[in-house]
Order: structure tokens, then sequence, then C-alpha cells
């Protein structure tokens, strides 16, 4: 576990579709309340808070409560996670297209 104790982690929360777009959308702004972010899917109220959790336990979302609505907030640190993973398959997907090209350069 990392130094924010996340319960989850984040490349299982990150796996499901609605909480990839749940992500875009708190990165597109501050923060955004549960509702303004239920009307956004075709589900309940219900749904997306459990979609939330889950995020929030990869420690991907905070939230605060503003009188009776809880806002959302998005924590992007622990997708430096999988941005360093994705770089190893980067550099290995670079080395092989220059070797491609190096070999259709070759035939021709």
């Amino acid at each position: 576990m990392s130094d924010n104790h996340q319960l989850r982690d984040v490349f299982d929360a990150i796996a499901d579709p609605t909480r990839r777009e749940l992500i875009r959308l708190l990165a597109e702004t501050e923060e955004m309340p549960l509702h303004s972010l239920t009307v956004q899917f075709p589900m309940g109220r219900t749904a997306v808070s459990k979609h939330l959790t889950i995020l929030k336990e990869a420690g991907l979302v905070k939230d605060r409560k503003v009188g009776r609505e809880t806002r959302f907030r998005l924590n992007a640190a622990p997708l430096g996670e999988v941005h360093d993973w994705l770089d190893v398959y980067r550099k290995f997907w670079s080395a092989n297209m220059l070797r491609l090209n190096d070999l259709l350069e070759e035939d021709e």
C-alpha cells in the first residue's frame, strides 16, 4: 500500500468504464456534487455512489460535505502508478516501431 493507505488497487478502480468516465468528469472541474455526477449516467444515484466509493478506496477521489450535499474532487496522484506501469510499455512499443521502420526501409 502507498502512503495514502489505499484500500483498493488503482488498476482495479480504473478497470470499469463508468469509473473512468467519473475520473474524466472530475478532471474537468474542481469538484462536483453527487447529483451533478449522477445525471451524467444512465443509472441511479446509489450505483454512481458505489462507483465513487471504489474510487475513494483507491485514493482517486476525495469528498467533503457542504451542508446536506457531498462534493467530490479528483486526486490524480495515484494515477502516477498507472503512468509508471504504462511507461515501460511505451518504451517497448517505441523501440519496436523503430525496428519495424528500419526493416521497412531495408526492404525498399
